[in-house]
């Protein structure tokens, strides 16, 4: 595999040939390179990562690992990945061999990350912690099944931070009605905050709503995308999960609010997005709101936690609720059940009760 040097550009270029997974024979031509050694230091990592050798450096194996997973995780997935490696993984380990990273090094590298403050001066949440580590785990584990790594250094070395359990707050029927009350001023506010509420979408399945996904004689909300700001750009990709693909049934009374706003657009077709507003919109709309009412403080999703803890003290089942919100497994709607003192309540009003007898 030569290396040659670029009159033209006064800059050094590869022509790599490999063999492909399929067995065919292939060329690649890397160019830009300043001097000489620059150009051999990228051939020998070349050759290294397409014969799998565990000698070549974690940068050139994060890179292909990487490559191998975008086309197998949502595009939001894998960006969050891709920074966390660029950020965390890589300024560490980049220039180690990979064969040559040990337990003890991860456990330096945590101790270093325990350390750090995020732009606000504190410590990074234990959760995200866990995240960040979870990532380098990960690929480790891939190098370990396809590229013959002995053993998982980082998960030898043990995790750092822990799952990190987010208070779930949510508003009552009353608190709901003070909020809708205070935003009515601004119809896109209004009824999207409807839909949050009423329904239980999640706010990207909300902001990826077209006309053609209500059903008004069926009295049904079909949910089978997602709206997201990336790299700032609008993308509408798939749902969070295979189950949040979903048909649902919505009010009556929701059925006329949305046939309202949508008749408030001049000119308005199936493909339409009915809410074209970004989430940070919604988030000054609910501050506002709640500065209005006089209304505790909750975030968007919090929206999704009110509509579930409403189901449940209306006596609906888990596994209704699991479906009607999309979550992936019933386990996650068991969660909810400390959100309704009521029930517990009548639990105990029930075991007094049987006491007296």
């Amino acid at each position: 595999m030569p290396v040659f040097k670029d009159n033209l550009r006064g800059t050094w270029y590869v022509m790599a040939r490999y063999t492909a997974y399929n067995g065919e024979h292939k060329q690649k031509c890397k160019r830009g390179f300043i001097t000489k050694r620059e150009a051999l230091a990228w051939e020998r990592e070349f050759l290294l990562a397409d014969s799998g050798n565990l000698n070549m450096l974690f940068k050139t194996f994060a890179e292909e690992y990487l490559n191998e997973m975008k086309p197998r995780l949502k595009l939001n997935t894998f960006l969050t990945k891709k920074a966390i490696f660029n950020r965390y993984l890589i300024p560490d380990f980049g220039m180690r061999k990979l064969s040559e990273i040990t337990p003890k090094d991860i456990r330096e590298w945590q101790n270093n990350m325990l350390s750090l403050k995020d732009e606000n001066g504190k410590p990074f949440s234990s959760c995200y912690l866990k995240t960040i580590h979870n990532q380098l785990s990960a690929a480790f584990n891939y190098a370990v099944k396809f590229y013959g790594l002995p053993r998982n250094p980082a998960a030898l070395a043990g995790n750092m931070g822990k799952e990190g359990k987010t208070e779930m707050k949510f508003w009552t029927q009353e608190e709901y009605r003070k909020f809708s009350y205070a935003i009515m001023d601004k119809p896109a506010s209004y009824y999207a905050f409807e839909v949050l509420y009423w329904t239980g979408i999640r706010e990207g399945e909300l902001l990826a709503l077209t006309p053609g996904d209500f059903d008004f004689e069926a009295k049904t909300l079909r949910i089978n995308k997602s709206y997201q700001k990336l790299n700032g750009k609008d993308v509408i990709t798939s749902p969070k999960t295979v189950k949040s693909n979903r048909i649902i049934k919505i009010s009556d009374f929701l059925c006329e609010e949305i046939k309202d706003y949508m008749s408030m657009f001049y000119q308005l077709d199936d493909e339409t997005r009915l809410f074209s507003v970004t989430k940070h919109f919604l988030l000054k709309e609910m501050i506002r709101g709640c500065k209005i009412s006089g209304v505790k403080r909750i975030r968007i999703h919090d929206l999704r936690h009110s509509h579930i803890s409403l189901l449940i003290d209306m006596g609906f089942s888990p596994v209704a609720i699991a479906e009607r919100v999309g979550h992936e497994s019933i386990h996650i709607t068991y969660r909810y059940a400390h959100l309704f003192p009521t029930v517990q309540d009548q639990m105990a009003d029930k075991l007094n009760e049987t006491k007296r007898y």
